[in-house]
């Protein structure tokens, strides 16, 4: 009787663990639904076919590399140009990871792993409010739920994104392309008012982008300003000695 009422109360522990984790990765899932519909359209309208960019959102899971993987293919960007720009874009992964992983110490590998690729910036963050579930006891069915509702809605979002890309008229998907400078803006914007030192970088890659692309390819010309203006930010942010 002790052993059926062990497994119950594990049960019911892991079931609140998942229903908690949902819980709190709604209100991602309701921000990246919308988010991921115009990423499916853009890249339709770039000539990505419905499968190819399901698959990338499967595959990536990251909504500004694939925005900027999206526009660089629109722009005959090759390759190599498009995976060092989306590297440089999505390194600060790495320091997500690392701090994530810093508070799963207890939990297994097989765990870790998978959490660690569904991180973003939103989950990222939102898992950052809710410390103590990594020091709970299965804790990591909320972080695993969390991850889940928010990697799901955005792969079904570009779904569907990418089949009203097919039906929409052309004009009507074109202008969904503002979306693309606006997502960008909205990424900045709160770090500027952070920092205005983090404007000015902005400014010098921009600047970069546009001599470069007297000279070479639009996509080399965005790997360039992306990776010259980040280093710039060596410099610009780097901290007074006393």
């Amino acid at each position: 009787m002790e052993t059926v009422s062990k497994n119950k109360q594990t049960t019911s522990s892991s079931a609140l663990r998942i229903k908690r984790g949902l819980a709190v990765g709604f209100p991602i899932m309701l921000g990246y639904i919308p988010i991921a519909i115009t990423y499916g359209v853009l890249a339709k309208q770039a000539g990505l076919s419905l499968t190819e960019l399901t698959l990338m959102s499967v595959l990536v899971f990251a909504g500004a590399s694939q925005f900027m993987g999206a526009n660089m293919i629109a722009l005959g960007a090759g390759a190599v140009e498009i995976i060092i720009a989306t590297f440089v874009l999505n390194f600060r992964h790495f320091v997500m990871s690392l701090s994530f992983m810093n508070r799963l110490r207890t939990v297994d590998l097989k765990w870790k792993i998978p959490l660690s690729l569904g991180l973003t910036d939103e989950t990222f963050a939102v898992s950052s409010l809710h410390p103590k579930e990594a020091k709970e006891d299965k804790g990591f069915l909320f972080y695993s739920a969390l991850t889940l509702i928010a990697y799901l809605s955005w792969v079904v979002g570009s779904f569907l994104g990418g089949v009203l890309g097919e039906v929409i008229p052309e004009k009507l998907s074109q202008s969904m392309g503002i979306a693309l400078y606006a997502m960008f803006i909205g990424l900045l914007i709160p770090s500027v008012k952070k920092e205005l030192r983090v404007g000015f970088i902005a400014i010098i890659a921009m600047l970069i982008n546009v001599i470069c692309l007297q000279f070479m390819s639009s996509g080399w010309a965005i790997v360039a300003g992306t990776v010259l203006g980040g280093l710039s930010g060596l410099f610009i942010l780097k901290e007074e000695r006393a």
